[in-house]
């Protein structure tokens, strides 16, 4: 591989693996992306300009696609609508996206022979009991809670339908939960770090007992490019780094990080469908790809989020009223 195209590689953890490319290969990279409200090219900031170059378009539009993969060896699709609250406001971006812009690539990469990865989401198996000891792994059944999760799983299918139907070089990983620089102040939580940076309160849905497994987005990356250089065609791999935590207790470690009272959070009513449990089984990344996570300690990886978004108010800032805004129409 020497050209790669990157779908969503101006949003939060596309922009992550552009960055961890840049900085262990030598490959250029070429990004699509719409520029949604939840992308930046202020992500790319830093990469080097001879080898990175930003194409502003849409990945369900075959016109743009088609030549872009051609021109191509691999492509790493991180494209997607991926907030579940914005799903249950309106779905219909999360189908065009998800579905048809999956769809749009697949034809792509079929036509010209091009290596896919394509990259989903733990949220695809529904979710598990809070004290059930089992964690998602590669055979799990699909069981999709919400319109985003359903897209995903869909999206998932279409990639497995193309490797068995057309021979598509594809691979699948389902990642669980990420965190670090760049992402938008609407996901738990950069909203419960800016909340406390623009002086007010975190808030949490329910009682707060939701567990999430948490990965930085940097290791995600990192797992993302093992699975593309060593990755065996038409396998799935599951990425997580072991980090479970209950929304109550992340929010606690936010607080401390920041020196607030731990207690100093409001409940609200919970999200309808709000799956309890995430909890990802790494095995067969680890043990046939030999990968492992940088940042196995949660709390030295949310400190160092924390961190970032200090440094960065000026990010931030710009979405925080909007989104807080569309929050507080729903009483959360």
């Amino acid at each position: 591989m020497r050209r790669i195209l990157v779908t969503g590689g101006a949003g939060f953890v596309g922009s992550n693996f552009v960055h961890h490319v840049m900085a262990t290969t030598d490959l250029d990279v070429t990004v699509l992306d719409k520029l949604t409200y939840a992308a930046s090219p202020a992500a790319l900031e830093g990469c080097p300009p001879g080898r990175v170059r930003l194409v502003v378009g849409d990945v369900a539009d075959a016109e743009v696609v088609g030549p872009l993969v051609a021109g191509h060896d691999a492509v790493v699709h991180f494209a997607a609508e991926s907030h579940n609250d914005n799903s249950l406001r309106d779905p219909a971006p999360f189908v065009r996206t998800n579905l048809l812009g999956t769809f749009t690539l697949l034809e792509a990469v079929r036509r010209s022979g091009v290596r896919l990865h394509h990259v989903s989401t733990d949220e695809v198996y529904g979710d598990l009991a809070l004290d059930d000891p089992a964690r998602f792994t590669e055979a799990s059944a699909y069981d999709p809670s919400s319109p985003y999760s359903s897209t995903k799983a869909g999206s998932d299918h279409l990639v497995r339908a193309w490797v068995r139907s057309f021979g598509v070089p594809a691979t699948i990983s389902n990642c669980s939960n990420n965190y670090g620089p760049w992402q938008h102040v609407e996901k738990f939580i950069p909203r419960q770090i800016t909340n406390v940076l623009a002086g007010g309160r975190p808030r949490v849905y329910g009682a707060g007992r939701n567990v999430r497994d948490w990965i930085h987005a940097a290791d995600h990356a990192s797992a993302v490019l093992r699975i593309l250089e060593r990755g065996r065609i038409g396998e799935t791999y599951l990425v997580g780094a072991g980090g479970e935590r209950s929304n109550l207790d992340v929010v606690r470690l936010i607080l401390r990080l920041l020196g607030r009272p731990e207690d100093d959070f409001d409940l609200v009513g919970d999200r309808p469908g709000h799956d309890l449990r995430y909890a990802i089984d790494a095995t067969k990344l680890r043990t046939e790809l030999g990968w492992r996570p940088a940042y196995s300690d949660f709390e030295a990886g949310l400190a160092d989020t924390i961190e970032w978004y200090v440094a960065h108010p000026g990010w931030w800032r710009a979405h925080k009223r909007e989104v807080e805004a569309a929050y507080a129409a729903v009483g959360q």
